[in-house]
């Protein structure tokens, strides 16, 4: 485990470190005071100013939020949108895409129930194919059977990074390497990844990447993010405009921004943007890649006690896993280990088959206990939650 990281300084800064072990951070992470005081005291300002002057006053650091994340992700400001979540953010890239009959979407097993049913909806409508490429030997996506279905039919390869159900991480870098090999675009989910991975959209090879702020980067709920690359977005109109997105220019012409901002709407809650922001800052001062070191690393800690104990099975596949660690435990059900380890001020979730029909299906697995760590978790509270669990097993 990184040595150097300054775990009693993380935990003096996140106030919910003193009242819970905290295991859910796949769910929505415990914020440092610093989020927390940005949002209170922005609203504090806001009630006392109004909501337009207060925006106003806070331009310079509302345009701070779209630099900072373009740093996060190796891009430029102009290639980032905000919204209110995760899921809108993607929705904004797939639903401007054309399909047609006999179009193919290719997904990976490991995908998030509500890009499948994104992609279901469409296939309906359009007449075009869902289709799961297979897994490798190791439960991540096959690079190989990916790359044997491309073909001119191919109009989309978009991949859940890390799924909702495990601590995968799947080959963002070599999918990007066949996308662009093809010419396909490439959206990547990675709900599940910013925050708790180095991610570099040059490296990774992405036309388009979502993302939420609750997650590992530890923002309020509420908040969201899209980067789009130029060489995507200037080939689409948003399924929606409004007057942030496109400018009406004459009562019967408008004009699309030309960043990245077509894929935003005007309102939001500026408060939680720069929430936003000053997560975004606050992770990049620990580093993502120590960050990444010491989060597979109590991962990997927290797998190897769970394994050991009787009639505990850990679930989680892939070459390559991150911090999120899955379980269940024989003679119970998910939910009544998750409700039982709550009364310990053990905070944990449960991953269920609707979440992720394709790979609960293949895999034929029971529901779920979710245990996700971050840099704060310290290896006592994972002897606390194992023990717990050792306890529990009947």
């Amino acid at each position: 485990m990184a040595s150097t990281f300054d775990v009693d300084r993380a935990r003096s800064e996140t106030p919910g470190c003193a009242g819970v072990a905290h295991f859910n951070n796949a769910g929505s992470a415990l914020p440092p005071a610093r989020v927390t005081d940005t949002v209170v005291d922005y609203l504090r300002t806001e009630s006392l100013l109004g909501g337009y002057e207060a925006v106003e006053q806070a331009q310079e650091r509302i345009a701070g939020v779209y630099t900072s994340i373009a740093r996060l992700l190796n891009a430029t400001s102009e290639d980032i949108a905000l919204s209110d979540n995760a899921t809108r953010s993607w929705q904004a890239i797939f639903y401007a895409l054309p399909f047609g009959p006999g179009d193919r979407i290719l997904t990976a097993s490991a995908e998030y129930a509500s890009n499948a049913i994104a992609y279901l909806q469409i296939a309906r409508r359009t007449g075009a194919v869902v289709e799961v490429v297979d897994d490798d030997e190791t439960g991540q996506l096959d690079v190989d059977d990916l790359r044997r279905r491309i073909d001119s039919r191919v109009k989309l390869i978009a991949v859940t990074h890390v799924p909702t159900q495990g601590g995968l991480v799947n080959p963002a870098e070599e999918i990007g390497a066949v996308a662009r090999e093809a010419g396909i675009p490439f959206l990547l989910d990675a709900c599940q990844s910013a925050g708790q991975l180095d991610l570099d959209v040059e490296r990774i090879g992405c036309d388009a990447l979502t993302s939420t702020g609750r997650k590992y980067l530890r923002g309020p709920r509420g908040t969201g993010f899209l980067y789009v690359h130029p060489r995507l977005r200037d080939r689409l109109e948003p399924a929606m405009l409004d007057l942030h997105a496109a400018k009406w220019t004459s009562p019967t012409e408008y004009v699309v921004d030309p960043t990245a901002k077509r894929f935003e709407v005007w309102e939001r809650d500026y408060a939680a943007v720069l929430g936003l922001g000053a997560a975004v800052d606050y992770a990049m001062e620990w580093g993502l890649p120590a960050i990444e070191e010491r989060v597979a690393a109590l991962a990997a800690t927290l797998r190897s006690r769970l394994a050991g104990l009787d009639r505990v099975t850990v679930h989680d596949a892939g070459a390559r896993k991150c911090g999120l660690v899955t379980f269940s435990v024989d003679g119970l059900p998910a939910d009544e280990v998750k409700d039982r380890l709550n009364a310990a001020k053990i905070n944990t979730s449960v991953s269920h088959p609707s979440s992720a029909q394709y790979d609960f299906t293949a895999r034929r697995l029971p529901d779920l206990v979710r245990a996700s760590v971050h840099y704060y978790n310290t290896e006592e509270e994972i002897d606390r939650l194992t023990d717990e669990v050792a306890a529990l097993a009947p």
